[in-house]
C-alpha cells in the first residue's frame, strides 16, 4: 500500500475532490496547511513598512491506496489540480507498513 500526500491550491478543493471520488477513492483525509515553496512568499506594506508573506494557504489530500492505483491517481490529481503556474503544488508517494481499522480490528488492504 501506499500514501498519496498532495499539496495543491486552495481554489483545486472542489475539482479534486470530485475527480478523486469519481476514479473511485473510497475515503482522503484533507488538511488547510501553510507552508512555501518555488514562490518564497510576497511582499506587502502594512503601516508603511514593507512584510514579506511567506507562508501560503494550501489544501493537502491525503490517500491510501494500493500499490497498483497509484498511477492512476497521480494522473487524476495532476489533471484536476494543475494550472501551469507556479504554486500548483507537489505529489509525494510514501509506503505505508499497515493498516488497521478501529472499529473492527480488520487490517491490511481490508482496513482502507
Amino acid at each position: 500500500m501506499k500514501r498519496i500526500t498532495a499539496i495543491v491550491r486552495p481554489e483545486k478543493l472542489e475539482p479534486l475532490k470530485e475527480a478523486l471520488f469519481a476514479a473511485d477513492v473510497s475515503g482522503m483525509t484533507i488538511s488547510q496547511v501553510n507552508g512555501c515553496g518555488n514562490q518564497h512568499g510576497w511582499k506587502e506594506y502594512y503601516r508603511g513598512t514593507e512584510v514579506l508573506l511567506n507562508m501560503v494557504p494550501k489544501v493537502k489530500f491525503e490517500i491510501v491506496v494500493e500499490d497498483a492505483e497509484v498511477a492512476h491517481l497521480v494522473e487524476v490529481i495532476q489533471e484536476a489540480a494543475r494550472t501551469g503556474e507556479v504554486g500548483d503544488g507537489k505529489i509525494f508517494i510514501s509506503p505505508i507498513e499497515e493498516v488497521i481499522r478501529i472499529r473492527t480490528g480488520e487490517a491490511g488492504p481490508a482496513a482502507v
